[in-house]
């Protein structure tokens, strides 16, 4: 009897999906038992449903009142019952309308139907579970998210490699990433994260620059090379400049080409301003897929949620389906993008109006909620340490070689003198 795994590897049997899997991608799958069973017994059970370990009371959830009074809108149906585990069909669904809505170059043929993960870590560490074995080598930026350092070398084994991304221009360094993704591209595979707006520069690709990205990857797939090109795009949206690329680079891989996968992982938590609700979504895109493709992958997906959470939190998905449908989300949404927006640029008048630095250079920064300096001759950490201590302000050192500063955290009345002391004391510490 075959088993559910290589059901749904034949199913993707020939597509650049089955040769990208990994071996633990290869063996998940979601199994035909209880969250199987109970979705089936919903639909079907009239008389009596004792399916799922929940306790109910005349067909309604039990909640306590404590609950219940903190979640006035929602029913217990959407406050306390689980989630199935690929999530709440309708915030699903939502969220696919909101991907083709913000990226209109996508039609909804080319891409999944998203599934919903708690939280954007989440969503990448299952696809470091599902597409990286251990030794398999991935490009990321350098600098680049701490945290992918855990997600796919301490806990997959990957070799990341730490591809500068920002030279002394103003932009990318697309000399040094088409370097390295052909270099990738001679052993068939190429594996890299795309991080746009960037943690920690806060830089997003310019259109120019877009173009070239999309061009360094068609020539590795044209070259015969199997292409993953995951998308984190936890800071969406947040663009400041009129020439940055306003759609994720996820569209223009989605139909590129038959040796290119495409993974994004975004959601609201940045978006939307809802860092504590853990919600995030898995999409993917690639040319030659089709729905039975998408289903087969979304299920092995699943199995990886259901083997490590269960489940994402179900009060998150209502609570952002009724912000989606609000009336005041849209102008609050667009008042707050113009109060970062102001933060960016007092930033940048400072650092524009003021001498060049004698070891603090900036990285390019045009979006998100960071920039970042790379430490000249100085200590990062030396100097987060006697910002924090003595002055009182709080930063992020990295590799000791950057100190980010997350100007969406700062008031705009304080930035210009928060700059100050950190160009003071950065410059105190080597005079």
């Amino acid at each position: 009897m075959i088993s559910p795994a290589e059901e749904l590897n034949s199913v993707l049997q020939g597509t650049i999906v089955s040769r990208l899997l990994s071996g633990l991608g290869q063996r998940f799958y979601f199994p035909r038992g209880i969250i199987t069973q109970s979705a089936e017994a919903k639909q079907s059970a009239h008389v009596a449903n004792g399916t799922i370990g929940m306790a109910y009371k005349n067909g309604r959830p039990l909640i306590l009142s404590a609950i219940a009074d903190c979640l006035p809108t929602l029913s217990p149906e959407e406050s306390v019952v689980y989630a199935p585990t690929a999530g709440v069909e309708s915030a699903r669904s939502v969220w696919k309308d909101l991907i083709i809505r913000k990226n209109p170059s996508v039609r909804a043929d080319q891409i999944s139907l998203p599934a919903v993960v708690p939280g954007l870590t989440a969503g990448l560490s299952y696809t470091a579970d599902m597409f990286i074995d251990e030794g398999d080598r991935i490009l990321v930026s350098d600098p680049c998210w701490d945290n992918y350092s855990l997600i796919f070398h301490t806990r997959r084994g990957a070799d990341m490699r730490e591809v500068p991304f920002f030279g002394a221009g103003p932009g990318l360094n697309l000399d040094s990433i088409r370097k390295a993704v052909q270099e990738e591209a001679k052993s068939g595979r190429v594996r890299i994260l795309l991080n746009f707006p960037n943690n920690p520069s806060g830089y997003s690709p310019t259109v120019r620059e877009e173009d070239a990205l999309v061009e360094i990857l068609r020539e590795a797939a044209d070259g015969g090379a199997d292409v993953l090109v995951i998308c984190d795009d936890a800071y969406f949206g947040l663009f400041y400049e009129d020439d940055i690329s306003k759609e994720s680079p996820f569209v223009r891989f989605s139909s590129l080409h038959d040796r290119i996968l495409a993974v994004k992982v975004d959601g609201p938590i940045k978006e939307d301003y809802i860092w504590g609700f853990r919600m995030g979504f898995v999409t993917y895109a690639g040319r030659g897929l089709r729905t039975p493709h998408y289903e087969a992958l979304i299920r092995k997906l699943m199995g990886a949620i259901r083997s490590s959470v269960s489940c994402a939190n179900t009060p998150a998905q209502y609570i952002m389906l009724r912000a989606m449908e609000d009336e005041r989300t849209p102008p609050e949404k667009e008042y707050f993008l113009n109060t970062m927006k102001g933060r960016y640029r007092k930033v940048k008048a400072f650092i524009s109006g003021s001498p060049p630095h004698p070891v603090l250079k900036p990285l390019p920064f045009n979006s998100g909620y960071f920039m970042c300096f790379r430490c000249e001759g100085l200590s990062a950490e030396k100097l987060r340490q006697e910002l924090l201590t003595a002055q009182g302000i709080g930063a992020i050192s990295l590799e000791d070689r950057y100190l980010r500063i997350a100007f969406a955290g700062i008031d705009e009345d304080k930035i210009e003198a928060v700059y100050r002391t950190i160009y003071d004391t950065a410059a105190g510490l080597v005079s």
